[in-house]
């Protein structure tokens, strides 16, 4: 009896062992054999702001084999105090049968003055980073300029504050920055994490590691008091259409497309392949631009007269990345939906055959998002085998 007892002791251990591996055994369906099957765990990515948009461009990406992940999970995440109306994002989620996304509210005191330290937040962030294998920040409205020791342009859009204290802190809890040089980020217990910010995500990396902003690239960059001023700039040096707001009867799309430059040392070039002397089209529809770059931060991309940075990557951190512009725009990818950009064009163009007549357009952005969905897979199988 004792004997019995101690081998159904050990069987029931080893299938524990099986199942805390992933590997469990079935029995085939005509009774004769059994064989291993994997049970394999979630890739899982965070998103911050999860409004519908966002996540009908996810799910694009995944159709476009972009987003390059068979069994990815994402979590939307937001705060309890954010004005944003995240009902139509979850009533798409259930609508379309999106079981691969769910939502994540967060609550705790945030305000410019404790984002950047340990906070009510802090415990929610930590687990964040614990069990997911990446992270993106996507774009919107403009982030508060008294959080970076400015006061407020008339021509800056605030529209969602506790969107920003929610983003920036996570940025800092993530990276750290300059604001606390002794706070050790997150990341310094897992160098590879990727982090992508876009458009505003790549100015919440900035500003969350110690950075600032410049209010208007018209402005106070270019120095440009009037739309004609500007609609008479190089098409290539804007990053907006002034054209959409001089001609309103024209319904020309606020969007334009793009060069940017690639510097040598960044990852553009050194991992992505492309080299310096190439210059890819993007969307960008924006009125900010980085000025004084944050803890950690380089400058691997710019505007063709190097005024306007395009993009930026973390130092120590080689999986962070921040674009200004927009990679993840479903109209990329999308051939019946065209628009006009100037008064002057007769004929309507899609966004997606612009970049396929313009190499290496298409190829540097499908690249970028099958870098980070490597990038979440290899984090994924680190934390498995860890």
């Amino acid at each position: 009896m004792r004997s019995q007892s101690f081998t159904k002791t050990l069987i029931f251990v080893f299938l524990c062992l099986l199942i805390l591996s992933g590997v469990i055994f079935v029995k085939t369906s005509d009774g004769n054999s059994d064989f291993p099957l994997h049970v394999e765990r979630k890739v899982k990515l965070a998103v911050l702001w999860p409004v519908e948009i966002h996540v009908r461009v996810l799910d694009e990406l995944r159709k476009q084999g972009l987003l390059d992940i068979e069994n990815l999970e994402v979590t939307g995440i937001y705060h309890d105090n954010e004005l944003t109306d995240f009902n139509p994002a979850e009533e798409y989620v259930e609508k379309n049968n999106i079981g691969w996304f769910k939502f994540r509210k967060i609550k705790g005191e945030l305000n410019k003055d404790n984002i950047f330290q340990k906070n009510e937040c802090s415990a929610a962030f930590e687990d964040i980073f614990r069990t997911s294998d990446g992270i993106i920040f996507f774009g919107g409205a403009d982030i508060q300029p008294q959080i970076y020791g400015q006061k407020t342009s008339i021509l800056s859009h605030i529209q969602t504050p506790y969107r920003h204290l929610l983003a920036l802190s996570m940025v800092f809890h993530l990276l750290g920055g300059s604001q606390d040089e002794s706070f050790a980020g997150y990341l310094e217990t897992n160098l590879k994490y990727p982090v992508l910010g876009i458009c505003l995500g790549c100015q919440t990396l900035n500003v969350g590691t110690g950075g600032s902003m410049i209010q208007d690239i018209w402005m106070d960059g270019y120095g440009k008091k009037y739309l004609e001023d500007v609609a008479a700039m190089p098409i290539e040096l804007l990053h907006r259409n002034p054209y959409a707001q001089l001609y309103p009867e024209e319904k020309l799309t606020g969007w334009l497309m793009h060069p940017i430059k690639l510097i040598k040392e960044g990852k553009f070039c050194s991992v992505f392949g492309f080299g310096p002397d190439v210059n890819p089209l993007v969307s960008s529809a924006h009125h900010q631009m980085l000025d004084e770059l944050g803890k950690g931060m380089k400058v691997i991309a710019t505007s063709l007269d190097g005024r306007v940075v395009e993009a930026i990557e973390h130092e120590r951190f080689p999986n962070v990345l921040g674009v200004q512009f927009h990679p993840e725009l479903t109209w990329l990818w999308d051939k019946e939906t065209k628009f006009r950009f100037l008064p002057e064009y007769e004929t309507e163009k899609s966004l997606a055959t612009i970049l396929e007549q313009n190499p290496p357009s298409y190829e540097f952005h499908k690249k970028l998002w099958l870098w980070f969905s490597e990038k979440l897979k290899d984090t994924h199988h680190s934390r498995e085998h860890h």
